[in-house]
């Protein structure tokens, strides 16, 4: 598998055209992945006068290798399909703020307002946060001090600097799996620890990765700390069946034990389940009147691109239809 150049440019997208924090626009995307790109791009033909307010562009996508699983292309390249989806979303005329991070969405009588961290307040009689979710941490020691210097959260940016390296993977899902394999190619040897009893991911991964030699399956077992000075040298685990612990000498982790949805902006003013994800019913509709949610930082099960994309096209239909009740379309 080839881990491909990841410096592909997103620069242009609204490089030219910013949202004007004075208009009050029909509708706010916050977000830049697949759900925030598709409900941009739905919003915009329904000729809503929007604007999308994002950290980033392409979202956990951008940092994907292949992808085998969306409709339309047997493989492709995680920022192949990001750029693709930029370009359909350059074909309108749409206000973006880049680099922002939205820190708190707010319902002023019938306006939202969008604030972000450097303190830019954006207007919308709606809104669609689809900001997706964030990697979740181990919580032990030697996590934070060692980030970066061994300790790594995106196997397609960081694996080629494993090369012929031992490397630890912590997790049992499909993101774990899709480390590993990225991590096989160039990795003298790949250790998979897995806190639950047995396996998460999809079978056809799981057949892949039995297929090398240099992989060791280790589930049952729990990441104790990350040993290391300056460095990362080893990570030490504990069977949870017999409380032994022991040493795995590394040269690296890479942390694959799930994600925390990024539903900060809106923890105040919509409900969140008990897991922090925004609750939508099958309209996207969240419990404000005129807030909607898409894609994974939502409670719509299975966290997949297409299902993201889907989501964030019923969003901004949902938007629409909102907008038009309301007699403001």
């Amino acid at each position: 598998m080839d881990i491909g150049d990841l410096s592909f440019d997103l620069t242009s997208l609204g490089e030219e055209n910013r949202p004007d924090p004075e208009t009050v626009y029909d509708l706010i995307v916050i977000g830049g992945g697949p759900a925030a790109m598709t409900a941009a791009v739905y919003a915009a033909r329904k000729l809503l006068q929007l604007a999308v307010v994002t950290k980033d562009f392409g979202g956990q996508v951008a940092w994907t290798s292949d992808i085998e699983n969306y409709l339309g292309f047997q493989i492709i390249a995680g920022k192949e399909l990001v750029e693709k989806f930029r370009e359909q979303v350059e074909q309108f005329d749409i206000p973006v703020a880049r680099d922002e991070d939205v820190v708190a969405v707010r319902r002023e009588g019938d306006i939202f307002s969008v604030s972000t961290a450097g303190g830019t307040k954006y207007q919308a009689r709606t809104v669609i946060i689809a900001t997706g979710k964030r990697s979740r941490p181990l919580n032990v020691p030697g996590e934070q001090e060692l980030l970066g210097k061994g300790v790594a959260i995106c196997a397609t940016c960081d694996a080629p600097l494993f090369k012929g390296k031992k490397v630890v993977v912590a997790g049992g899902g499909n993101s774990a799996f899709t480390a590993v394999i990225d991590l096989a190619q160039v990795a003298r040897e790949v250790t998979v620890v897995n806190f639950a009893s047995g396996w998460q991911a999809d079978e056809v991964m799981l057949e892949t990765i039995r297929n090398y030699s240099h992989v060791d399956l280790i589930d049952n077992h729990q990441v104790m700390r990350i040993e290391g000075s300056g460095r990362v040298e080893g990570v030490r685990i504990k069977d949870r069946q017999s409380g032994e612990e022991k040493l795995l000498p590394a040269d690296g982790i890479f942390i694959e034990v799930g994600l925390l949805p990024n539903s900060g902006p809106v923890k105040d003013l919509a409900e969140l389940s008990p897991a922090g994800e925004i609750a939508v019913d099958c309209g996207c509709r969240t419990s404000v009147k005129g807030l909607f949610g898409a894609g994974d930082v939502t409670t719509v099960p299975y966290k997949q691109i297409i299902i993201s994309a889907g989501e964030g096209a019923k969003a901004a239909l949902s938007a629409y239809e909102y907008l038009i009740s309301k007699g403001e379309r």
